[in-house]
């Protein structure tokens, strides 16, 4: 029994075909996730063009899918959402374009979703927020801390000045010779290893709440260069949790700092490194005689999905912000 909206949630940034049904913003409906890991593994990373043919390939299939899981007729939809930018070109068109169609076709309003914001909501599928809040957000090629003060409003306070977190795992997992994708590889092989190298920590300016793991990548690639020259070698599970403790002090630092400084009530963790078990246990720890309430996604909704962006969706819905047929997507886009 349908209770309050529909949104039919579609996205396709990256290397994920999704869709997903939710249900008053806070409610799974449905949730599917057609992954192109294997596809892209042999390349080490996606490759933009077999990432858009794979979406081509598996848009109309997802959809039906998550329709029927949700068990509804797509007409009983209120909505229909999609990521609307960043990611890849070709790969956000194929979502968009086939949003615009099922919108048009069933005469339901249209709703574009910033990538971002679908990371942050995917924490309120769990736990209504409160607000003033701080996201910290670290996906592949985002690394940022956003100040909420309500619904909708984003605030970046941080950002990356150069790589992001989730790039410089890949770097560096590429260094250690461990296969596509690298990040889960560096955080497996970390808790095997000891922090026995003195990676640097990039805090930056004393009141900068910016991050940078530019730095950081070379210092791990210049090492082990360094140290092959000579003959000498480091175990890879130490390499790993010498980086990941460096990785995971700056961002536990800034965002600790930034929650006081800020009167956060709550501290929400989005993107793809939330999985990260070393990053989830730090916080854990740091925040738990803290103030502020910190929320984690489970694992499922801190990687790409449509959940996440029908939940983002929902705020637009209710604040009426639709898009009309002419919204195209957007590789670049600011939150």
């Amino acid at each position: 029994m349908k209770t309050s909206e529909l949104i039919l949630a579609i996205e396709t940034s990256c290397d994920e075909t999704a869709a997903a049904v939710i249900e008053g913003g806070r409610i799974i409906r449905s949730n599917i996730v057609a992954s192109q890991i294997e596809s892209h593994k042999r390349f080490g990373g996606v490759v933009p063009e077999i990432a858009s043919r794979h979406h081509v390939e598996q848009i109309t299939l997802v959809i039906e899918e998550a329709i029927q899981q949700a068990g509804i007729q797509k007409e009983e939809l209120d909505a229909i959402a999609v990521t609307q930018g960043p990611g890849l070109i070709g790969a956000l068109l194929v979502g968009v374009n086939a949003a615009k169609a099922l919108a048009f076709s069933i005469g339901k309003p249209l709703i574009g979703v910033h990538h971002i914001a679908g990371h942050i909501y995917a924490n309120r599928l769990e736990q209504e927020f409160e607000f003033p809040l701080l996201a910290l957000v670290v996906s592949g090629g985002h690394t940022e801390l956003v100040l909420m003060k309500e619904h909708g409003s984003f605030e970046v306070i941080g950002e990356t000045r150069d790589d992001a977190a989730g790039e410089a795992y890949d770097k560096v997992a590429r260094t250690l010779q461990l296969p596509y994708p690298g990040g889960p590889r560096i955080d497996k092989l970390a808790a095997e290893g000891e922090q026995s190298i003195d990676f640097p920590r990039a805090w930056l300016e004393p009141e900068s709440y910016d991050f940078s793991f530019s730095g950081l990548k070379s210092a791990v690639i210049n090492t082990l260069h360094n140290a092959k020259q000579k003959g000498e070698t480091f175990a890879p599970e130490d390499v790993a949790a010498s980086f990941q403790a460096s990785v995971v002090d700056v961002l536990v630092g800034k965002t600790m700092r930034a929650a006081e400084a800020f009167g956060a009530k709550q501290v929400i963790v989005a993107g793809g490194v939330a999985a990260n078990r070393g990053l989830r246990a730090s916080l854990e720890e740091v925040f738990a005689d803290k103030q502020a309430n910190l929320l984690i996604p489970p694992l499922a909704l801190c990687t790409d999905n449509a959940a996440m962006i029908g939940a983002a969706a929902s705020i637009l819905y209710h604040q009426e912000k639709f898009a009309d047929l002419s919204m195209n997507a957007r590789a670049s886009m600011p939150l």
